[in-house]
């Protein structure tokens, strides 16, 4: 238990930096996560080692200091270039590597890095500080109403070979109390979010619903390869991908979310 409020304490305050601060700070550390979450990945395909792993890093950096600089047309021509380079590692390495070698690579690259990078899309919008509080909302506040929901009246299994404690009514129960936080936090800074206390309700929920298939993905990863935890950098949660699972799915939802609603409005 110690180690897990260290840990979590630990979580809480990285996270409120990078939300808080923005630019240059924000960005640096996203892509330090990324670059681990991008390693605990390799490692479970036992690739953390090889070139692959290496362009996934420098891919990484490029990726986030082309949205620094705000040059995000690049980034689609880049992840080009990148599976080009990772091809021809699998084609002058022939036979040591395989083609399922390459497609673990970019699958990594896109899960940790590209995913992950929409939480500085959002800080970086008009009134981002606060809109990047929603991915919180929507994936570890769906979190915590799913499991005192299920827990207090769950009876149908969600997904029981992937995660036996996950029932239905948790899952509804952790979109509604997204729902909820959301129009709350709406509610409370209605002067500084651009949309109504409806609509942050709506976002809030939308976006709770892949933050679930995230959190029943990397479980299931971690089933296939028979590992407990990704790492063990963070005492008691595990690794990057055990604690912000739920996180990749949830933000780049929430970034095209608030675009949407802001063409509708």
């Amino acid at each position: 238990m110690k180690d897990r409020l260290i840990g979590g304490f630990f979580v809480a305050t990285i996270t409120l930096v990078t939300l808080l601060s923005g630019g240059i700070v924000t960005a640096g550390i996203l892509m330090v996560v990324s670059i681990l979450g991008v390693y605990e990945l390799m490692k479970v395909y036992s690739l953390e080692k090889t070139p692959f792993a290496v362009l996934n890093y420098m891919a990484t950096v490029g990726l986030y200091t082309l949205l620094y600089i705000k040059q995000e047309q690049f980034i689609f021509p880049m992840i080009i270039f990148l599976i080009l380079l990772l091809l021809t590692c699998y084609v002058v390495r022939f036979p040591k590597y395989r083609d399922i070698d390459v497609m673990s690579s970019v699958f990594a690259f896109l899960y940790a890095t590209v995913l992950l990078s929409f939480v500085f899309r959002v800080r970086e919008m008009e009134g981002g500080m606060l809109l990047s509080f929603y991915i919180l909302i929507a994936s570890w506040g769906n979190d915590v109403f799913a499991y005192l929901i299920g827990r207090k009246i769950g009876k149908h299994k969600f997904s029981p070979k992937v995660s036996p404690n996950k029932s239905v009514e948790g899952f509804f129960g952790g979109i509604i109390g997204a729902a909820l936080l959301g129009f709350l936090f709406g509610y409370a800074f209605s002067d500084s979010i651009p949309f109504s206390e409806g609509y942050c309700a709506l976002i809030a929920a939308v976006a709770s619903i892949p933050s679930v298939i995230g959190d029943l993905a990397a479980s299931a990863i971690k089933r296939n390869h028979e590992i407990k935890d990704y790492s063990h950098l963070i005492p008691g949660h595990g690794g990057i991908l055990d604690r912000f699972d739920s996180v990749f799915f949830s933000a780049p939802i929430l970034y095209y979310l608030i675009v949407i609603v802001n063409a509708l409005q």
